[in-house]
């Protein structure tokens, strides 16, 4: 944190608010950390899950009502919420997908706490500069989280987890489990080269380049060395190909042929694809530490279908997981273990909210990748970013469920890239008029007039002006609009 601060950036104290969010969001949640967490076992399971647990809805509470006050306060909610409009749809149909839902006080309150993943990332958005803001946030997250979870896993016991029936060492670090300290570490480690690489391409007078250069060094040093204690093959895949994609995106190729970016974002997502689900490569499994049932998630897949009763509209928005439906798959499959989650977002959607779901879900990723690929042609200062984390959230969503789960950390990357606003550009031209001598518009009239469009493009380079592409037989007009 010392070594990249920067005085100049301005954050309001109201970040805190989803900074707090995002933390548990990619730690564990609030009352593990208080040490009121207690382990249940499979027959405790299903009630537990049903009652929840207080402080956490207290504190979540809190954080959502603190965060609408402060929504109300600022001007660019509305302008911010027409960004939304596919996840307000899709929050709308799971609202109303309470009415068939076997346990709708449930599924109620995880809807709430889905709403609050939405106010969080608007409190973001709406901070005075939204970039500052989003690097602020994942900043504070990496610089926290990440030497923590080394503690944890060298030096303390928080860190590390045992099998219940092998006995197996797990490394965890501040998460749960070891594939939330690989999420942890594939978003932190995506942000911090996304970082080390900006600072590098561009050649602006930044006198903090070297310091913040070496900081993120170390995260991802620190990212490299928790990848290898955390044994999770999906991570490591997208962590693989959004660092490609940065790379990608910044070779002249795909900058200068806009098709190119298209081709590049299809073969990474048909590639992990066709290796998981169509078994195209069972080599390339074999070579990552995996067999061709993906540690049985393939008979999971099979058993969840078989138990759904509407294929149209599903069981209710969070309620598969939730009643006898867990015990015959706990008595019939996983026998040693009880799942939460299909280990699949897109059959996830399929289970609680039916077709209709998938067609949903379906409009937000569509919308989601119509707009990174537009912010990225317009140049925004964090489109690539926003183009990894898409990428993520598409291709984790394979092997993992996280499409709108409370509090997982890919899907509040993933609505971010969906959701981040436009930059808007101040005017050149204008921008002179008013940091200038009050003589120089006059003067550079002058000149367009007498000296023609060659000199009028140098005197714009002496008063301190970058000109856009010049056109000969278009000579552009400075001075006030």
């Amino acid at each position: 944190m010392w070594l990249d601060r920067d005085q100049k950036a301005y954050t309001s104290l109201a970040l805190w608010i989803p900074q707090a969010w995002f933390i548990l969001a990619c730690s564990r949640p609030i009352s593990n950390w208080l040490n009121l967490y207690a382990q249940v076992d499979v027959g405790s399971i299903v009630p537990q899950i049903s009652e929840g647990n207080p402080i956490e809805r207290a504190f979540g509470t809190t954080l959502i009502v603190l965060g609408l006050i402060v929504l109300t306060n600022r001007h660019k909610v509305r302008r911010n919420l027409h960004y939304c409009w596919p996840i307000l749809l899709f929050l709308i149909y799971c609202l109303i997908s309470l009415t068939w839902s076997v346990f709708p006080d449930v599924a109620f309150k995880r809807l709430i706490r889905e709403s609050g993943n939405l106010v969080m990332i608007l409190v973001v958005w709406t901070e005075r500069s939204p970039v500052t803001a989003l690097k602020r946030l994942l900043a504070r997250t990496a610089y926290t989280l990440i030497p923590l979870s080394i503690l944890f896993c060298r030096y303390y016991p928080f860190g590390k987890a045992y099998g219940y029936w092998t006995g197996e060492l797990t490394y965890t670090g501040v998460s749960e489990d070891k594939n939330g300290l690989a999420q942890l570490c594939l978003i932190c480690g995506l942000a911090s080269i996304w970082r080390m690489l900006n600072l590098a391409w561009h050649n602006d007078d930044n006198s903090h380049r070297l310091r913040q250069l070496m900081a993120s060094l170390v995260i991802i040093v620190m990212v490299i060395y928790l990848f290898m204690l955390a044994d999770s093959v999906t991570s490591r895949v997208c962590m693989a190909l959004s660092t490609a994609l940065l790379f990608a995106v910044r070779a002249r190729i795909v900058i200068h042929k806009r098709f190119m970016i298209h081709v590049l974002l299809l073969l990474m997502v048909a590639v992990p694809t066709s290796i998981a689900l169509l078994g195209v490569s069972p080599a390339a499994l074999q070579a990552m530490g995996r067999d061709a049932t993906l540690t049985d998630r393939t008979l999971l897949w099979t058993w969840v279908l078989r138990l759904v009763p509407n294929q149209v509209i599903g069981v209710g928005y969070a309620s598969f997981w939730v009643g006898p439906r867990l015990d015959v798959l706990v008595k019939n499959v996983t026998h040693t273990w009880v799942p939460y989650q299909a280990h699949n977002g897109y059959l996830e959607i399929f289970l609680n909210l039916g077709w209709i779901g998938i067609v949903l879900l379906g409009v937000v990723i569509w919308y989601g990748y119509l707009r990174t690929i537009r912010l990225w042609r317009s140049r925004h200062p964090a489109a690539d970013l926003m183009l990894a984390y898409f990428l993520m959230g598409v291709v984790s969503n394979i092997t993992e469920a996280s499409f709108f789960r409370n509090l997982f950390p890919i899907w509040l990357c993933f609505m971010l890239a969906i959701t981040m606003p436009p930059v808007r550009r101040k005017n050149v031209s204008s921008e002179s008029t008013t940091t200038g001598s009050s003589f120089l518009p006059a003067l550079q009239q002058a000149v367009i007039k007498s000296d023609g469009a060659g000199q009028a493009s140098s005197l714009r380079l002496f008063c301190g002006e970058a000109p856009k592409q010049w056109n000969p037989e278009q000579p552009q007009r400075v001075g006030s609009n």
